[in-house]
Formats: structure tokens, C-alpha cells, sequence
């Protein structure tokens, strides 16, 4: 996990049991780390979930052929 740059003091009402089991999930040692990594990890979920729809337009555009060799796209 990168430094973050700045540190903003926020105040949420969360739901405890949330924090806990993603805590646990997570494996983080305070509530704070927790949230940060939670945050990360939709951060990076958005930038690969991007990504795979960047290469799919890219093979589209390609004009590649697909050729169905079990017959199983024709149903």
C-alpha cells in the first residue's frame, strides 16, 4: 500500500460488524487500516475492471474471426 499524501480527518457512521469481518477479512490491525485497504482494493477492482473493457473493445475492433469449433455458440 502507497503512502498516502495527505490524511483527511472524516467522521462516518459505519456499520460495526462490517468493519470487523472486513477487518478479519483483510487481515488489518485498526479500523483505519482496514478502510484504507478496503479502499485500495475497490480502487484497483475499478482500474482492472477497466482495463478488460479496454481489451475487449480493442479485439473487437480487430475484426478478429471466432471460430466455434465445438459447436457450442450456436445454441
Amino acid at each position: 500500500m502507497a503512502a498516502p499524501r495527505e490524511r483527511s480527518h472524516k467522521h462516518f457512521r459505519l456499520d460495526s460488524v462490517k468493519i470487523k469481518r472486513a477487518q478479519k477479512a483483510l487481515r488489518a490491525k485498526t479500523e483505519t487500516e482496514t478502510i484504507e485497504r478496503a479502499l485500495d482494493l475497490a480502487i484497483a477492482e475499478e482500474q482492472s475492471n477497466r482495463l478488460a473493457h479496454e481489451a475487449n473493445a480493442r479485439f473487437l475492433r480487430s475484426g478478429a474471426k471466432i471460430k466455434d469449433v465445438y459447436g457450442g455458440l450456436d445454441d
